[in-house]
């Protein structure tokens, strides 16, 4: 097993998809992504699994049921489990987002926007 740095304006440069996560990274059964978007996602929830999103570049609005959070550069949200929500970007968004591996993006929505297999880079 080899220790080595990851660089993250690199691993962003590498694509230009959106709401399509792409792994760097795993620790303790946990992923790290990366994942650019624009626009709303769709609402969900995840019934077995927090989510933590860190936003790398951009802002977004992470919609509640009760409220809407905005993020800035710099600053990190944990969704807790069960919890309904819709990121939602009106600009270019880079966001890095830590989860258990088994976590499916769109949660327990299936849909057009569901990656069931992810790109790792």
């Amino acid at each position: 097993m080899s220790v080595e740095k990851i660089n993250l304006h690199e691993k962003l440069a590498r694509f230009d998809d959106h709401f399509s996560p792409k792994v760097i990274a795993e620790l303790n059964g946990q992923m790290v992504k990366l994942v650019k978007f624009q626009g709303p996602f769709v609402w969900h929830r995840h019934d077995a699994e927090d989510e933590a999103f860190l936003v790398l570049e951009g802002r977004f609005c992470m919609e509640l049921r009760d409220r809407e959070v905005w993020l800035e550069a710099g600053e990190m949200l944990v969704v807790p489990r069960g919890v309904e929500h819709r990121p939602n970007a009106p600009e270019p968004v880079a966001v890095m987002l830590f989860e258990p591996a088994a976590t499916l993006n769109t949660g327990n929505v299936h849909g057009e926007r569901t990656v069931a297999r992810l790109d790792r880079i």
